[in-house]
């Protein structure tokens, strides 16, 4: 059954707490797409194939651990940035990123 991305985008920021960590990047949804979310596809890193296996699975989310913008980078939006942001507007898909939150989160964290 399809859920708001809204709703899911909510809980993840409030399981990770992430108000509460101050980050090299934002944390949450990145890049908006459908307003409801029937499948997700989570990954380390918003690659380019990890985004083309997303749209070929038709997902309407991403979410991963590395996402973009990060502090110090360019926040231009051109070359291998450009195209997988094209992708993930053209096919109306979200994708979220969780960089420290998942880091250090007691229960899902890796550290």
């Amino acid at each position: 059954m399809p859920t708001s991305l809204k709703s899911i985008i909510d809980f993840t920021n409030q399981y990770l707490k992430i108000d509460k960590i101050r980050d090299y990047c934002p944390n949450g949804l990145q890049v908006e797409g459908k307003d409801r979310v029937s499948k997700i596809v989570v990954g380390v890193t918003a690659s380019q194939a990890l985004i083309e296996q997303a749209i070929l699975k038709k997902a309407d989310l991403v979410v991963v651990h590395h996402g973009y913008f990060w502090k110090g980078e360019s926040q231009a939006i051109t070359g291998q940035k450009k195209r997988r942001i094209s992708a993930l507007l053209r096919n109306d898909t979200s994708l979220a990123a969780y960089h420290l939150p998942l880091d250090v989160h007691p229960v899902v964290g890796n550290n």
